[in-house]
């Protein structure tokens, strides 16, 4: 429990997640655990200077508005994490050592070094349990209605990591199950010039994720995380253009899925 003489988010901040298009009639239920870099006003900047907390490891750069983009084609419910991974991580096991990261990358995170019990709760308590449970309403909603639920994770990736230059356009991931994501490699084949990463740059694991395995597979429903290579998507047309390319190729895959 949350100590009562510490609290992190104030009243009129922004709730943990927000979901949009919550009317959706598509089967695909959009995730974007890492949708923005906002900080509680209660942290501060971490100490961390703007320019760190403008890239990646505070946001998947462009997902969010992939994922936005995405919902309106799909005509499909989203929800969005609304607080930066450096305050924790949403795609990461609740005891996890780093679910509030006081290394992302090469970078250190002074805020996040040394903290209370009631702090590490404080986050835990008000953002990753109550994102957790609005993607647990939303697939407990369509399985109590005997609705088709398909989970997709919207996610993006740099173009070089620790100075290794990254080829893949887009990556596809899943663990144990791999029936959504055999299908969208079929129809991604289809376009030419384009470099599929099947579990790269990262791959999925008990160990590593939460949203696909708790969510996806532990449920039995089809499921994929997509992984958008950030150049590509760090200008909103951009970000239309994939969101159009994913929504055809979700389509395409869920008819061929349901056959």
């Amino acid at each position: 429990m949350i100590s009562r003489s510490y609290r992190l988010l104030t009243a009129d901040e922004p709730p943990a997640v927000s979901i949009e298009g919550s009317d959706g009639l598509s089967p695909v239920l959009l995730v974007c655990e890492h949708a923005s870099r906002a900080l509680p006003r209660s942290l501060g900047n971490l100490g961390l200077d703007e320019t760190e907390r403008q890239r990646h490891i505070a946001w998947d750069i462009g997902a969010a508005g992939v994922a936005r983009d995405l919902s309106c084609a799909l005509n499909a419910t989203l929800l969005l994490q609304n607080y930066s991974r450096l305050v924790v991580d949403c795609n990461r096991a609740p005891d996890h050592p780093d679910i509030i990261p006081v290394l992302s990358e090469l970078t250190e995170v002074p805020g996040n070094r040394n903290l209370r019990p009631d702090e590490i709760s404080a986050r835990i308590e008000e953002i990753y349990w109550p994102f957790q449970r609005c993607v647990a309403r939303e697939l407990d909603a369509r399985r109590d209605a005997g609705r088709l639920a398909v989970l997709v994770a919207v996610h993006s990736f740099t173009p070089v990591f620790k100075g290794t230059a990254r080829p893949w356009h887009v990556g596809l991931l899943y663990n144990r199950d791999d029936r959504l994501g055999r299908r969208l490699f079929d129809v991604m084949q289809h376009d030419r010039n384009l470099v599929i990463g099947i579990n790269e740059p990262y791959a999925i694991s008990d160990q590593t994720d939460y949203t696909i395995p708790v969510h996806g597979e532990r449920r039995g429903i089809p499921h994929i995380e997509f992984e958008i290579r950030q150049n590509l998507i760090e200008s909103q047309d951009g970000q239309r253009d994939w969101a159009a390319r994913l929504a055809r190729w979700l389509n395409d895959s869920l008819k061929t899925l349901s056959e």
